[in-house]
């Protein structure tokens, strides 16, 4: 698809104060998007509004607060005056030995629950018109359960497995809607914590490479593309080596 194509395209970004979420929403808007930016820290959209007012609506809110989250997604649709690609950037987790349940409960909560709320609302809005694009932005950690982040790595597994359920609910409704699992290894964001974080993307770079995959219509896409290969790592290893990294 070439950039003609994409102007006049309405987006929304689902958690776009900083890091991926912000990045992706100022490349979408280079490239003919009008785009609609969600998150909690209200000054934080209202400067990313302010270097290109035309091109973003803001709509603060909380993906936590699963009771107003639809009225909030329809007024900022309203605002935008249709919807063609939604992606889900809202996401948290913590490096948590001691399995301190308040940090699990908060992934939980914004990764699980926040995520299916907005993941269904997309899905049920594109169904109805017969089209549209539904992404959302989980980890390689999702692919195998580890140690370190418990809850992290659950929740992503839940988006992984969500979205490939989603993407076989369209084929056999014959919906026109594309589901894209964007699976990030280590980006430069404040989730990439600790000792031993490798092939740290750079913000520019890790956005950059999701609009190319958005574009593409990709169903899975890795960011960077290097990180397929320790993904595929990840699932051949037997789980007696895999306990003991």
């Amino acid at each position: 698809m070439n950039k003609k194509k994409m102007n006049g395209k309405r987006a929304i970004v689902v958690g776009a104060t900083s890091g991926i979420g912000r990045g992706l929403a100022e490349i979408l808007a280079q490239n003919g998007y009008v785009v609609g930016v969600t998150g909690r820290r209200a000054e934080k959209l209202a400067e990313l509004q302010a270097q290109n007012p035309p091109a973003f609506r803001i709509k603060p809110f909380d993906v936590y607060d699963t009771d107003t989250v639809v009225q909030n997604l329809e007024e900022l649709v309203a605002e935008l005056g249709g919807l063609d690609l939604l992606v889900y950037n809202s996401g948290t987790g913590h490096r948590n030995p001691a399995l301190d349940f308040d940090k699990e409960i908060e992934a939980i909560r914004v990764n699980v629950v926040g995520f299916t709320c907005v993941a269904d609302w997309a899905y049920a809005f594109f169904a109805r018109q017969n089209s549209g694009h539904l992404a959302s932005v989980s980890s390689v950690a999702g692919i195998r359960g580890n140690r370190f982040a418990p809850a992290y790595g659950a929740t992503k597994a839940y988006q992984i497995n969500y979205l490939e359920s989603l993407r076989a609910k369209a084929k056999k409704e014959r919906c026109r809607i594309h589901i894209t699992d964007i699976r990030p290894g280590f980006v430069d964001t404040t989730l990439a914590q600790g000792d031993g974080v490798f092939w740290v993307a750079p913000v520019p770079k890790a956005a950059r490479q999701i609009y190319k995959a958005l574009r593409a219509k990709k169903q899975i896409a890795y960011i960077t593309k290097r990180w397929r290969y320790v993904a595929l790592l990840m699932k051949i290893l037997p789980k007696g080596v895999w306990n003991k990294i």
